[in-house]
């Protein structure tokens, strides 16, 4: 919405929290309940799109429901995109683990990334999808391969525990966009960004990352490059900014807590506008 986009808003859950705190209490939405709110929005014929982001969601009869309304939106613009967080898990010291139920990998596998266009997996959800492992950047590229074949032209794994160029304080994002030419050949673009690693666990910023990657492929539809540049760069403000007053609020020599660590968005506003370039790509 900052970065000026009308929004149409489904929570697919209603939580006191977010589930990074020790306890969270609230509704999930049912697929029934979604088709309910869509239903409302084709009576009132306001059911053109440009854009639909998902993220995270516990339901599968749900993720369903999404295919079969983004299958019907497409049908009213053909030009709508479908970016799609496939949130499912992640990985902690090097161990990977589901933090949603196993039986949403099948949904989002078979039927959820054949529909999208442009998906934003971490390592482990790009390995979930695949099946297969990422220990090499050679890997991660042979499985966005993988990815693009099943269906989305951009694929961005937000995330990887790969060792970085730059040295072990930096984490590793990569991104790769197909483009068929008139003519039909195909071109890929890949890139990789290496961002300095902010020593805290947040919660929501796989959300922020899909929502502004969205905006900014948008602005920038040819130029993945400048589009990942834009969302991690205002990223690492967001993180910069929300580290440096969750320890002012913890006091020195504290460790911050799940409150501390919210994300300092509203604060932000600002650099999710416009970001200071301050990580820069890598063509490969």
């Amino acid at each position: 919405q900052v970065l000026g986009f009308e929004v149409d808003t489904v929570n697919s859950v209603q939580f006191s929290n977010h589930t990074g705190y020790a306890h969270w209490k609230g509704q999930v939405l049912n697929s029934d309940e979604l088709h309910e709110l869509y239903e409302g929005l084709k009576l009132n014929k306001v059911n053109r799109y440009d854009y639909v982001l998902t993220g995270y969601t516990r339901d599968t009869s749900f993720l369903a429901m999404v295919v079969d309304i983004v299958q019907e939106l497409k049908q009213q613009n053909s030009n709508l995109v479908y970016v799609c967080d496939p949130v499912m898990g992640d990985k902690w010291n090097g161990e990977g683990s589901m933090y949603v139920p196993k039986d949403l990998l099948p949904v989002y596998r078979d039927k959820v990334v054949p529909v999208a266009d442009i998906i934003t997996p971490n390592q482990f959800e790009a390995e979930l999808l695949t099946g297969r492992k990422i220990y090499t950047e050679k890997d991660a590229l042979e499985v966005m391969d993988m990815l693009h074949a099943m269906g989305p032209e951009t694929v961005v794994i937000t995330s990887s525990d790969l060792q970085a160029p730059l040295g072990n304080d930096y984490l590793i994002a990569l991104g790769s966009h197909r483009k068929t030419k008139a003519d039909g050949t195909r071109i890929t673009q890949r890139i990789r960004v290496e961002s300095p690693k902010v020593d805290a666990v947040f919660v929501g910023t796989g959300d922020l990352f899909a929502a502004m990657l969205l905006a900014w492929t948008h602005k920038h539809p040819n130029n993945l490059k400048v589009a990942c540049e834009k969302t991690v760069s205002a990223m690492q403000h967001v993180l910069q900014r929300t580290i440096k007053c969750a320890k002012v609020q913890a006091g020195e020599g504290n460790k911050p807590n799940s409150a501390q660590l919210e994300l300092r968005m509203v604060q932000s506003k600002k650099d999710i506008e416009n970001p200071e370039i301050i990580v820069k790509a890598t063509v490969l």
